[in-house]
């Protein structure tokens, strides 16, 4: 009896002195990190073995639900690593495909823009044939001037609003599109030269700055190539 007393105090000295040196070396890592989680998973299960009550034993199946949801949990961990990776690498390809836009034009989906001495592109997007179609340039105090574009199938129609032909001065402007009753208003897209590609520090979207229409994020971006 006195034996066995014995041998028993001896394996919880023993085991207490290996879950000590293994929560010392797992101290040294990261204590997120995958290999610390378990390090200090198979630390407890451990303990959680050798202190159990030897007349009344833990189910096998307990420790096999363990190891399953710590497996559960190292997946997820792993996941989230993976899809972090995947996205800094879609950061890196867009800051590569957007870099090679500079002298490029574009068309921008939007209303407002800003005149110097050059005329302002663009296209309206016709869903449907209508017998008119006029643009209504309106200036920053209200001011309005229309430009008949004629009669058009469905399809683009281009424009340009020439300030010196329109007797319009430099400034912010807002354009909307005009057409026959009952057709719903189409959309206008606005062009422009990049001049210049914008990656954010704390990251998101590449901003590109279009001559005439101003500093617009990267997707919307609706046409390339005049």
């Amino acid at each position: 009896m006195t034996i066995a007393s014995y041998t028993a105090l001896s394996g919880d000295t023993t085991g207490s002195a290996t879950m000590t040196n293994t929560s010392v070396s797992s101290n040294s890592l990261d204590a997120n990190s995958a290999t610390s989680l378990e390090n200090e998973f198979i630390s407890l299960m451990v303990a959680q073995i050798q202190n159990q009550d030897p007349l009344n034993p833990m189910d096998g199946t307990e420790y096999v639900g363990q190891l399953a949801q710590f497996s559960q949990v190292q997946s997820m961990e792993n996941m989230s690593s993976v899809l972090q990776n995947n996205t800094v690498l879609l950061d890196n390809m867009q800051v590569l495909s957007t870099a090679g836009l500079v002298g490029q034009t574009v068309y921008i989906s939007g209303n407002e823009f800003e005149l110097d001495e050059n005329p302002q592109k663009g296209k309206v997007e016709l869903n449907y044939a209508s017998s008119q179609v006029n643009l209504i340039v309106t200036d920053q105090y209200g001011e309005t001037v229309k430009v008949p574009l004629g009669a058009h199938p469905a399809g683009e129609v281009e424009f340009s609003i020439d300030p010196e032909a329109l007797g319009l001065t430099a400034g912010k402007y807002n354009v909307t599109v005009q057409v026959q009753d009952g057709l719903p208003t189409p959309n206008v897209l606005l062009a422009g030269e990049v001049e210049q590609i914008r990656i954010p520090a704390s990251g998101g979207s590449a901003m590109v700055n279009v001559a005439g229409v101003g500093s617009v994020p990267f997707y919307q971006i609706t046409q390339f190539g005049a």
